[in-house]
């Protein structure tokens, strides 16, 4: 038997697969206070765009924390009883730890810890990168391999996990 944190929820899918929207509907369906924590950073303009857009998406009745790299102190910060707590996305996070040159084994590490203590409800957003063929370079190949690595222990961590595709959700766990 898998060892499983009770509240936590991941939910994989490509760019534009509605992961987003359906994540953010479990944290309203939850009736908890809700908490965002994104991971993006505003590196240009087109990204400083993208994160206004979601943040009006998201609408009032949302707090945002942005933590690009601290994300496992960032939980144990955030995450509480009364709160479901919004992490968009992982694999933005997987990015910025390897511009960081972070210790990745020590990084998830930290997170899993994070993700088995948090009360309250947790729900993980990530985008699924492996369906796609062999990236033709090396960061693109670790990339790969880190965020695959990542949703392995992640989903054996959690008691639910989501694939959606098109808007649709397939639940694959729980």
């Amino acid at each position: 038997m898998t060892e499983t944190s009770s509240g936590a929820v991941l939910v994989l899918g490509g760019a534009r697969s509605g992961k987003s929207a359906f994540a953010e509907g479990l944290v309203t369906a939850s009736g908890l206070l809700r908490h965002y924590i994104a991971t993006g950073r505003a590196f240009d303009e087109e990204m400083r765009e993208r994160i206004a857009h979601h943040r009006k998406d998201r609408g009032d009745g949302w707090v945002t924390h942005e933590e690009p790299l601290a994300l496992a102190a960032r939980i144990n910060e955030m995450a509480r009883p009364d709160r479901a707590v919004l992490v968009d996305c992982l694999t933005l996070w997987v990015t910025n730890l390897m511009l960081e040159e972070r210790d990745m084994v020590a990084e998830f590490s930290g997170l899993l810890d994070a993700i088995k203590t948090a009360p309250g409800r947790l729900i993980l957003v990530s985008n699924e990168v492996g369906l796609g063929i062999v990236p033709d370079n090396r960061m693109a190949r670790d990339f790969r391999d880190h965020a695959g690595r990542l949703h392995q222990k992640v989903a054996a961590l959690v008691p639910e996990v989501y694939f959606l595709a098109a808007g649709l959700p397939l639940k694959m766990k729980g």
